[in-house]
């Protein structure tokens, strides 16, 4: 069956099947808040497990058992492309409440000065410095480059199939990176900002910074990890920078990424390979097309079910917040409604732009003026947005990620252990990258 085939299949009966994927969906999340958090130690300090990352590791178990559950209960590939469409409107709703937050506390932002602007050099250098000799020593090539100038999300794929294409070795060097920090990003960066968290020898604000890696998954997990261990003021602001750090990441990030990090992973390939590199099973050959087994493509939704995933995803909130947080699903609903109307402001505003400007940067600018002092009902929507914690909202979208990452396990065993670990390096890089800059200007 080809990628197309594959995503229209949801569209072929869209109700069913979004019917469906939603049943999954909230079974999951229900039981992973009644899991709730689990803390344990590991040497000097603690790693935090939060109902976000049980919410993940179910759904991606539902997924890569499709074809050993009866009909009713299996998550075929059609659902996992629909959970993958879902997802991406869906986090609109996380960046809404994100942008709220940081409006309220836009000067506490302006009071961080250059942490906030120079922690991005951090980010983006941190994943060479420790992610390029570590693939190198393992014997990955040339994919190497792809696979550690970047936390290689979305645009860093765009940024090499335009520069190399998909079938060089760079090109699935960023594949791999993609797959891996798909399926365990968001746990790996959790358990590793909590740890690191957890030792107390950052800031947490500088914590926070560290956490807006430019993936909206992936610094939800991080920011959750660290405001876990804070006081409820803290854990507002640690949200706060992280979500202003993210969006700088995820705008100014994808230029600093094309025209700096790009070029130094390049330049540092150049001197170190001949230095400490190896030749090993790891090491593709241009004739392996694992891109094509990899359906990156995601139908993208209409108007009407980008609104009906953006209300789902405020009823799952809604529910998380019920039984985590204990506020009722009527104290809920206004945040509720506040986000989803921000959201719809943004979308449009992206539409009558010609799509040239992101959603989440409409939507972010939208959240950030109703609680900013140039919006004279500023105080009121504090008080009714304050109702649900920014944690709630988290296990819905990563209750999607995981319904919907199954779908590329075949492609990452191609890939191996060593393309893990050499993502690990990279994501552990970028979050110590800029936690340390961000201490030191901090």
């Amino acid at each position: 069956m080809s990628a197309a085939s594959l995503i229209q299949a949801p569209a072929s009966n869209p109700g069913q099947q979004t019917w469906k994927l939603y049943v999954f969906a909230t079974v999951i999340l229900v039981i992973a808040e009644f899991i709730g958090s689990l803390t344990f130690k590991l040497g000097p300090g603690k790693i935090v497990l939060l109902p976000m990352v049980w919410a993940l590791i179910m759904g991606a178990i539902l997924g890569s058992l499709q074809s050993r559950l009866p009909g009713p209960l299996s998550l075929g590939q059609p659902l996992q492309f629909r959970a993958a469409a879902i997802l991406q409107p869906a986090l609109l709703l996380f960046v809404a409440k994100l942008g709220l937050m940081v409006g309220s506390s836009l000067p506490k932002i302006i009071e961080s000065g250059w942490a906030l602007v120079f922690q991005e050099f951090g980010h983006f250098v941190g994943t060479i410095v420790i992610g390029l000799p570590l693939a190198l020593l393992l014997g990955i090539k040339r994919e190497a480059i792809g696979a550690t100038f970047s936390v290689g999300r979305e645009p860093s794929l765009a940024i090499i199939g335009e520069r190399y294409g998909m079938d060089s070795p760079e090109g699935r060097g960023v594949l791999a990176e993609y797959i891996t920090g798909t399926l365990f990003g968001a746990v790996f960066i959790a358990v590793f900002a909590g740890f690191i968290a957890s030792l107390n020898i950052f800031h947490p604000y500088a914590l926070a910074m560290g956490a807006g890696v430019g993936s909206g998954s992936m610094m939800a997990a991080a920011a959750g990890a660290i405001a876990a261990q804070q006081t409820p003021e803290v854990a507002k602001d640690v949200a706060t920078f992280a979500a202003a750090s993210n969006l700088i990441t995820t705008t100014i990030g994808t230029y600093f990424t094309l025209f700096i990090s790009l070029p130094l992973a390049v330049w540092g390939y150049r001197v170190l390979e001949p230095i400490i590199g190896r030749t090993t099973s790891s090491s593709t050959t241009p004739e392996d097309n694992l891109h094509r087994e990899t359906h990156l493509e995601t139908a993208e939704l209409n108007l009407v079910q980008r609104l009906g995933a953006w209300v789902f995803a405020g009823v799952l909130t809604i529910i998380a917040n019920w039984i985590t947080y204990k506020v009722t699903p009527l104290e809920s609903i206004g945040c509720i409604a506040i986000m989803v109307a921000a959201v719809f402001v943004g979308d449009l505003l992206r539409s009558l732009t010609g799509k040239k400007i992101p959603a989440v940067c409409w939507v972010t600018v939208v959240a950030m003026f109703l609680t900013s002092p140039a919006c004279p009902w500023a105080a009121e929507i504090v008080a009714i947005t304050g109702k649900v914690n920014f944690l709630a909202v988290i296990t819905p979208m990563l209750t999607f990620a995981g319904l919907s990452i199954a779908k590329d396990i075949p492609a990452f065993r191609k890939l191996g252990w060593r393309i893990v670990l050499v993502s690990f390096a990279a994501n552990a890089g970028t979050f110590i990258g800029a936690t340390l800059i961000a201490e030191f200007f901090h």
